[in-house]
């Protein structure tokens, strides 16, 4: 095989769905474009190369105005949050004018301090000059407010005392076996997180600041000395009053030492929202010398562009690549929003973003042990840079999700210039609100951060009913809920196991698998001798449930001894009522209902993964599913997501039971039409019809034969890459190139495997002479059928003179199955020693 980009292949994934000019109705429900698609296979794609499938999420944003996203930030931290009370802007508004106006102060601060750094702020300079002022008038902005008392808002939350905190340095995570290194400018943490990195193991003071910051800060210093005196000097009075008067102090203390310092590895699950600048325009117009209540003005642009994405001119062709290569068009500076540097010619920003997938077969195939992971996420880090500044910030919320188990729903802010836009993230897609100018629209922004001063945690987005807790030194987590049947149903989340199957990216079902251990559900159903697991993940509101496929498919269970035992059993569920359409309706985004999705919880006796197995045992179990999907699909129930990850087994006694797991893309028969927003079909696995643009866009019938030639692609892909359980030698597995592209790229890739295998298994791969040669047979079953439907839709084009559906020629299941279950090879296989 030729690396990606030598045969003129597109790698970089295609754009969100739509209809093409002339396209035909649709006949299933279209495929994810974004970071959903690749994020079972992040452990072969790897965290430094996600970026543009990032982009593809972020070109989806949908916009609202900034006092619609005000108002229902307040809304959320007001004392009724159930309760719609239109007037709480125009109320704090009012409320915060004195701040603004240099007008308050506290035993510590003064309010008119907020005007001197922000005319810091607006002088000349470089990009990160700009921290220092801008953090140090949000977090004076931040301990007047504490004081600002609104009818109907809550008070400050001091168990999370968000502060304002410089990063600018590597933040590292594991995702599967990768290592990923983020640099987010700026950060907004609860004040114990910001205050940990600069505290010794005994908990002692060990900031340490540069020259300049000394001098700053200690004109700072001399200015509040007085009022710090007299703060030490008052009554301890009632003891929550001494308390808050502690934290105040420790917190003054971290503004003027730590503040706008760089801390050491900052965890990524302390991280409330990421703040990432970008300096425009070298003049900013200064602030005013007094605030006012005014309408909102609408910022140049109003909403953070993202057309150029969409558009972005193809970066410019490699000297050895053909003039007829298609060009890769990820992101691009053209708006100017990417990290200012110098002009490198043809090291461009948007060639570096369109080069990490590129380039990622061509390293595959090299000898690049997996040693290297820490220097390729250091490079990662740099390469972030230069990603328009909305992919960047998209990267840091990949970051926020995964570090936190079933968030919600997160917020970052994007500052160009003088101008702040609110992004928000959940698993329904993105939505950015119309700029704020926190120059010369201080109050809008004081508002702003009013608001989020009196989130808690479960207001930040973190999901309040999975708590924490640390078991035997490792952190886990815990549900409880009553159940009508079971009464407490008690979960014990195990999510620093090896074990635990994470998702990396911003919206789509973001399947989490862990561990769990329950006293209910043992004392109900025994001990598991393997265990169980709890899959959690967002659901379309749309679709049929998985529980209720579950439920069919047991019925069917009932009566056919082929799926008895041969799929998953599900222990117990639940259903979260927490749809996340009901943001998009309260900001009056169009369409707010579609795509919605909600949370499940569902709870499994553990299986093992099929990529365990080899030869003979690899069969039997491939077998196994095949002969459950078949009769599943006659009895109406249509899986449609076939791939390695779903195919599992487990012991009954000394054999081996395969499993066909996963049913939360499934359908059923009697689902009027393609039901749901997007799905998430796994690439490398899905059958050439459906990885064209027209099966992308939901234009192709998903049939029978789909998922079996699905079923055909695993098989491969399980012998070629693994070798007894464990995965060859990067050099020795030619196919992970195919996790690394996009849908038609792939198609293409596959094409010419299916067309061009050898006589004997390739070098190397330990795949045995039998294996191979059914493999063989049946990628030529495969071909045939194609050819001949191709000829077919030709012969009958030419004499009706109108195009036919590929689909129009499908044998029943049962007949198509039998081309394979009649070769030499599915004989052989299937005696087992």
């Amino acid at each position: 095989m030729s690396p990606a980009g030598e045969t003129g292949t597109l790698s970089t994934p295609p754009r969100a769905n739509a209809s093409a000019p002339g396209a035909g109705k649709i006949e299933s429900t279209p495929n994810s474009r974004g970071a959903s698609v690749i994020s079972e296979n992040i452990g072969v794609l790897g965290v430094k190369k996600v970026g543009p499938w990032i982009q593809r999420d972020i070109e989806q944003v949908k916009e609202c105005k900034a006092d619609a996203m005000l108002q229902a930030l307040l809304q959320r931290a007001s004392s009724a949050p159930k309760t719609k009370q239109p007037e709480l802007l125009q109320k704090c508004l009012k409320a915060v004018l004195p701040v603004c106006n240099g007008q308050t102060s506290t035993a510590l601060v003064k309010s008119s301090d907020i005007q001197t750094a922000l005319n810091e702020y607006v002088c000349p300079g470089v990009e990160n000059h700009f921290y220092s002022p801008f953090i140090r008038a949000t977090n004076i902005a931040l301990a007047c407010l504490e004081e600002i008392e609104v009818d109907g808002m809550r008070a400050p939350v001091p168990a999370v005392d968000m502060i304002c905190q410089q990063n600018d340095m590597p933040m590292h995570q594991m995702h599967q076996t990768k290592k990923s290194i983020r640099k987010p400018d700026v950060v907004i943490l609860p004040l114990n997180s910001a205050c940990a990195p600069f505290q010794d193991e005994k908990g002692s003071k060990k900031g340490k600041q540069t020259g300049k910051q000394k001098s700053k800060q200690k004109d700072r210093q001399k200015n509040d000395e007085k009022d710090d005196e007299k703060n030490n000097e008052k009554d301890d009075g009632k003891h929550n009053e001494n308390d808050d008067g502690q934290r105040q102090t420790r917190r003054k203390a971290h503004m003027d030492m730590n503040a706008t310092a760089k801390p050491q590895n900052l965890p990524w699950k302390d991280v409330l929202a990421c703040i990432e600048f970008k300096r425009k325009t070298k003049g900013i117009k200064a602030p005013p010398s007094s605030y006012t209540l005014t309408d909102y003005a609408p910022t140049k642009p109003e909403y953070l562009p993202v057309d150029h994405l969409r558009t972005a001119n193809p970066a410019p062709a490699a000297p050895q690549t053909p003039a007829t290569q298609t060009a890769i068009d990820t992101a691009s500076q053209s708006s100017g929003l990417t990290a200012a540097q110098p002009s490198r010619g043809g090291s461009s920003s948007k060639r570096k973003a369109t080069d990490t997938l590129e380039s990622a077969a061509k390293k595959s195939k090299g000898n690049h042990d997996d040693k290297d992971a820490d220097a390729d996420a250091a490079v990662d880090a740099d390469a972030d840079a230069d990603l328009d500044v909305t992919v960047q910030t998209g990267l840091y919320a990949a970051e926020m999700f995964a570090a936190n188990l079933a968030a919600n729903y997160l917020l970052n802010i994007i500052v160009v210039d003088d101008v702040a836009w609110i992004w928000y993230y959940d698993r329904q897609g993105i939505i950015q609100c119309s700029g704020i100018n926190f120059i010369q629209d201080l109050p809008r922004f004081m508002v702003l951060l009013y608001a989020l001063q009196r989130f808690d945690l479960h207001d930040w987005g973190r999901n309040k009913d999975f708590l924490p807790i640390e078991v035997e030194g490792k952190l886990c987590h815990e549900f409880r809920i009553n159940d009508e049947k079971l009464g407490e149903v008690d979960l014990l989340l195990h999510t620093s196991h090896d074990e635990r199957v994470t998702h990396y990216g911003l919206q789509g079902r973001a399947t989490n698998v862990v561990p769990v251990t329950s006293e209910a559900l043992t004392k109900k159903y025994g001990k598991f001798e393997d265990g169980m697991v709890a899959k959690i993940f967002w659901g379309e509101a749309s679709r049929t449930s998985e529980p209720e496929i579950l439920k069919k498919v047991e019925e069917i269970a009932k009566r056919h001894a082929t799926v008895q035992g041969h799929v998953p059993e599900l222990l117990w569920h639940h259903t979260f009522t927490n749809p996340t359409s009901a943001i998009r309706e309260a900001l009056d985004v169009p369409e707010p209902t579609t795509g919605s999705r909600v949370l499940y919880i569902l709870v499994f006796r553990k299986l093992f993964p099929i990529t365990q197995l080899h030869g003979k045992e690899l069969f039997d179990v491939w077998r196994q599913c095949i002969l459950c999907h078949v009769t599943l699909w006659k009895e109406g129930v249509y899986h449609r997501d076939v791939s390695p990850g779903n195919l599992m087994w487990y012991w009954r006694g000394d054999k081996r039971i395969g499993v066909l797991n996963d049913y939360d893309l499934s359908s059923l028969a009697d689902d009027p039409g393609p039901r749901g927003n997007e799905r998430t079909g796994t690439v490398p696995f899905m059958a050439l019809d459906l990885l064209t643009k027209e099966g992308q866009r939901g234009e192709v019938k998903h049939l029978y034969r789909h998922d079996l030639e699905s079923f055909m692609w695993c098989f491969a892909w399980i012998s070629l890459r693994y070798k007894n359980g464990a995965p060859l030698p990067r050099r020795l597995r030619p196919l992970d190139e195919w996790a690394t592209l996009d849908a038609v790229a792939c198609g293409e890739k596959k094409y010419v495997f299916q067309g061009h295998m050898t006589a004997s298994a390739p070098s190397g791969s330990g795949i045995d002479g039998v294996t191979w040669d059914f493999l063989v047979d049946s990628f030529l079953v495969l071909k045939k059928d194609a050819d001949e439907r191709y000829y077919l839709r030709l012969k009958r084009s030419s004499s009706s003179g109108e195009g036919q559906q590929p689909n129009a020629h499908d044998p029943e299941p049962d007949a198509f199955l039998s081309r394979f279950t009649s070769l030499e090879g599915w004989t052989k296989l299937s005696k087992l020693e």
